[in-house]
């Protein structure tokens, strides 16, 4: 081991020792060092997963401007005040810098400044767009291992990228406006298959009703692909359709939609408290009325998200949301390690643009171009397998 990598190792030890120990700047110094993908942030992700596990990942998107920000400073606010530590990540994938976001923090933050236990943190894109969910991710992971009881990841909107990030979270969070329209923005975007739970914000808004109602029609469509908007409406009245959760929350509930007592989530049980098992566990999307700004409906959303979170817990399916997670980011790493060795070794033979000429000169072929860049991936994958 060279000088220099002793010294790299002796700090990155230093880092993980200061953020296991709780050290607010530790913590800061590894999100900077996770986010810049400076050198040595793989060992030292790879020393910080261990300690993972015990967080409670809540990922929130949504359209801009349907109030996502000033719900995450009360959400925080409000697990405070249950004598919970929250860590918050704000991710724009737009955004090339984290330009404005200092004073911007502030503004998020309003009701949490001066609270060590609230830890925020905003990251963009830097260029790297393609890895903004692994580093997300593990960004996430260092504020698991701080001992973060509560991990706040919010996107600004709620495109392909952002649905990538909040993909990361345990339970995912959509916020809409009354009126806004989103519902159509939000089946193209896909982020209606990813939703555990929707948040109809602004909800002292004309048309709160006409978006509830949508809302429920939707998530009905989804997890029944053949009814049609009449057969499956459970009204717009979205109050009373009752599993445990607060009286102002909808959808839930077993697939049959009925109430078994038991909090957050049906179990497809006949009512007699008895579970079919997690096989037969299903969640059905909540949806939740809050007004951000004055706090209304937020304490029924902390309730729904722990129903939510129980549900996860009873069934199995945080287990297993986590090994498709962990599957999905190693299929990530891959990619990104073998494009890096591709690109190399492309640069190394005059570059794309440059190969593309003698495409287009007939010389030779895109195929032929491929299997030679290739070549030296596959001759040393094969033999390392005949080493074996």
């Amino acid at each position: 081991m060279s000088h220099a990598e002793d010294r790299g190792e002796t700090r990155t030890d230093e880092l993980v020792s200061d953020l296991l120990d709780g050290k607010h700047r530790a913590l800061a110094r590894a999100i900077t060092k996770i986010e810049n993908r400076s050198p040595g942030y793989r060992e030292l992700v790879s020393r910080l997963h261990a300690h993972t596990g015990d967080a409670d990942v809540i990922g929130i998107t949504g359209s801009p401007g349907a109030g996502k920000s000033t719900l995450v400073d009360k959400l925080a606010k409000a697990y405070r005040e249950e004598g919970l530590t929250v860590g918050v990540i704000a991710v724009d994938p737009s955004s090339p810098y984290t330009g404005g976001a200092v004073l911007g923090d502030r503004i998020r933050m309003a009701s949490n400044v001066g609270d060590m236990d609230v830890f925020f943190r905003s990251m963009s894109a830097r260029g790297q767009l393609g890895g903004l969910s692994t580093a997300t991710s593990d960004a996430v992971k260092a504020l698991d291992a701080f001992g973060k009881d509560k991990i706040l990841v919010e996107t600004v909107g709620a495109g392909q990228n952002e649905v990538d990030v909040v993909r990361t979270a345990d339970t995912v969070t959509v916020l809409v406006q009354p009126g806004s329209g989103d519902d159509v923005q939000m089946l193209k975007a896909g982020i209606l298959e990813i939703g555990d739970v929707f948040v109809v914000n602004k909800a002292d808004m004309d048309g709160v009703n006409r978006t509830v109602a949508e809302l429920e029609e939707m998530i009905h469509l989804r997890d029944n692909p053949g009814a049609t908007l009449d057969s499956g409406h459970r009204g717009a009245g979205h109050h009373g359709v009752d599993a445990g959760l607060p009286d102002d929350v909808s959808g839930h509930g077993g697939a049959d939609g009925s109430a078994n007592g038991e909090r957050g989530h049906g179990d497809g049980a006949d009512g007699d408290g008895e579970s079919d098992g997690a096989d037969s566990a299903e969640w059905e999307p909540a949806v939740v009325e809050t007004v951000a700004t004055s706090g209304d409906g937020v304490d029924e959303l902390v309730e729904t998200l722990a129903a939510h979170a129980d549900y996860l817990a009873e069934s199995g399916m945080r287990e297993e949301k986590a090994r498709s997670r962990y599957a999905e980011e190693i299929r990530q790493l891959l990619r990104n390690d073998a494009n890096a060795l591709l690109k190399e070794e492309l640069d190394r033979r005059g570059g794309a643009e440059s190969l593309a000429e003698a495409v287009a000169a007939r010389e030779t072929d895109p195929y032929a171009v491929a299997d030679e860049v290739f070549e030296p991936l596959r001759d040393c994958v094969e033999s390392k397998r005949e080493g074996e």
